[in-house]
């Protein structure tokens, strides 16, 4: 069995199904017990041709055999079957049924935990959390139950019959179960140290295996299969070896567990036979003494099993624990306002930002305001601080009190998910989810109306196309959108956010991709369809960002300048040093494309 503060809940939750397993369990225990019995009648009666029964000397005949051995034991057998069919579904059924509520309660948290987590907690060790773990911690649960209470009403019916047949022959049995009980805790321990660490040589190599498949075009690319295959060679021999040192310790604890029950077999032979030689016992009540041996020799197996799969069920419920105690880094204050909508005016006020760990201030002394309804492109070096500046606005990481301000408000006080509720973001990754193009763009919001969404799909300059794929906007995307080209990625990505109809919309150098003409289209279009809606456009491009509102020129974490592109290209000698190196950089590009 296995307890725990994220595992207890469930043995209350499921109560009723278990007693009832249990009680099929116990009625199961005690017919295994009849046998030995009737074993006894046979011996017996086969050597002697009577039965010495409590009404008297009976004929060991056809008739004694059908009445009194052959129609009890068929009864028997059917209990037994009945009894096993009935605990399995209620022990099992109730391991299945814990193993899928505590997934969902895994993956809940998951979606609750911060971006911070996920810099730390890479995504092999956490599928290896959602397979290899809690597969271990619901045969614990289902299998654990079951071994435990088995083996503890068995060996205890079974001690008893043994006991008042002969005390001294069952004292002396239990002699090689002493060691054995011994043995197994101090083995157990040494279980659960190699059961841990098999679990992190097996995320490890889970790591690794997802980010090779994640980077094959990469790997294809640089020439690199080989290099990978020797890396992977050397992952896996780790993973290998850890789980060589767990079978080995749990093959010695096997051997020992065989080695004791063996030595009691020897006792209850030697020993006896004597009672039999002595004329203590007769054969059948020897034979039905080793009947209920027999019956205990599975206990006795179960403990071992109990001490092996305790180990790793601990080891695997300590694993499970940190992620569902966990607590996320970015979470509502206790003062939260209920707000149902934001306008989208956004000001930063004096706001300095280090990211958790980091050594450095990614923003330093950060003050702008964006007025509702306004266009505004940020723009800057590569490691400016650009992103950093936009997902503080999403909430992503916690920002100190009173610098950062929605519609007058501190963010801090706001809750989360209206925050985000009020924001559509276009990240720089533009992941796609392996699902239908329709289904991607509409992922923003819960309307799957195909004409709104292919109105998006035109907006983002990306409809022709999706008409010129074979099914469409049916058509299903690869892993994260492979099968589209990055520039098809990023319009898709832009109509999903457009879906949403947000006050506020953010795109993360979002048209890198796309040719200048269908960077134009999509520009346009959006200052079309978000009149009096604030639009955050992050780029590289000048010619991107030139006609907006106001442009936040960002450098090395600080606001360098604040205005339009001719103020800035007058008053910010970095802003324009940029603007010349990019038009010098285009003309350069124009004039090889001509000669």
């Amino acid at each position: 069995m296995l307890f725990g503060r994220q595992i207890n809940r469930y043995y209350i939750k499921y109560a009723p199904m278990l007693l009832l397993g249990l009680a099929a369990l116990l009625a199961v225990d005690y017919f295994q017990l009849v046998v030995p019995e009737l074993y006894k009648l046979v011996i017996n009666g086969i050597n002697y041709g009577y039965i010495e029964t409590e009404e008297g000397v009976r004929a060991f005949d056809m008739t004694f055999l059908l009445d009194s051995i052959c129609r009890p034991l068929l009864f028997t057998i059917l209990a037994i079957v009945a009894g096993r069919f009935l605990w399995r579904i209620c022990f099992f059924g109730s391991g299945v049924r814990m193993e899928t509520d505590l997934r969902g309660r895994m993956f809940d948290r998951c979606k609750d935990l911060s971006q911070q987590y996920y810099q730390f907690n890479k995504v092999g060790n956490l599928m290896s959390l959602f397979t290899n773990d809690l597969e271990t911690v619901q045969d614990c649960f289902g299998s654990g139950v079951l071994m435990f209470c088995d083996a503890l009403f068995l060996g205890v019916l079974a001690l008893g019959k043994m006991a008042r047949m002969s005390l001294i022959l069952t004292l002396l049995s239990l002699i090689p179960m002493s060691f054995l009980l011994v043995v197994g805790t101090i083995v157990g321990k040494r279980m659960r140290q190699k059961w841990q660490v098999r679990q992190e040589a097996f995320s490890a190599l889970s790591d690794f295996s997802q980010e090779s498949f994640s980077g094959i075009a990469v790997i294809k690319a640089f020439v690199k299969e080989t290099a990978e295959l020797m890396a992977f060679h050397k992952v896996n021999r780790q993973n290998e070896d850890a789980n060589v040192n767990y079978t080995r310790i749990s093959t010695l604890l096997n051997i020992f567990v065989t080695l004791f029950v063996e030595s009691v077999i020897c006792v209850i032979l030697g020993y006896g036979g004597y009672l039999v030689y002595k004329d203590i016992f007769t054969p059948g009540e020897l034979m039905e003494f080793i009947g209920y041996f027999n019956s205990i020799v599975w206990p006795i197996m179960a403990i071992s099993q109990l001490i092996e799969m305790q180990s790793r069920g601990k080891a695997s419920l300590c694993r499970i624990t940190e992620l569902l105690e966990a607590n996320p880094d970015v979470k509502d204050s206790p003062d939260v306002e209920d707000i149902s909508s934001i306008k989208g005016e956004i000001v930063f006020s004096h706001l300095t930002f280090r990211y958790p760990k980091s050594g450095f201030d990614a923003l330093e002394d950060v003050s702008f305001t964006i007025k509702a309804g306004e266009n505004v492109g940020i723009i800057g070096k590569t490691g400016a601080g650009k992103t950093t500046l936009v997902d503080l606005i999403l909430r992503t990481y916690n920002v100190p009190n009173g610098t950062v301000f929605l519609d007058g408000i501190d963010i801090n006080k706001i809750p989360i998910r209206t925050v985000r509720e009020n924001v559509a973001y276009v990240p720089q990754d533009n992941f796609l989810f392996s699902d239908t193009i329709a289904a991607n763009i509409a992922f923003a919001c819960d309307n799957k109306d195909r004409h709104l969404i292919q109105n998006a799909a035109e907006l983002s300059d990306v409809h022709d196309n999706i008409k010129d794929f074979k099914n469409g906007y049916d058509t299903v995307l690869g892993e994260r959108g492979v099968t589209v080209s990055g520039g098809q990625k990023q319009r898709i990505s832009i109509a999903r956010a457009l879906m949403k109809n947000a006050s506020i919309l953010i795109l993360d150098d979002s048209v890198s991709a796309v040719d200048v003409k269908t960077e134009k289209r999509i520009l346009e279009n959006l200052r079309s369809i978000r009149q009096g809606k604030t639009t955050i456009l992050i780029a590289h491009r000048i010619s991107t960002v030139e006609k907006m509102d106001k442009l936040l020129f960002i450098d090395e974490g600080k606001i360098a300048a604040i205005g339009t592109h001719e103020e800035l290209c007058e008053s910010c000698p970095a802003y324009r040093t940029m603007v010349d190196l990019q038009r010098l950089d285009d003309a350069k590009n124009e004039f090889e494309r001509m000669g």
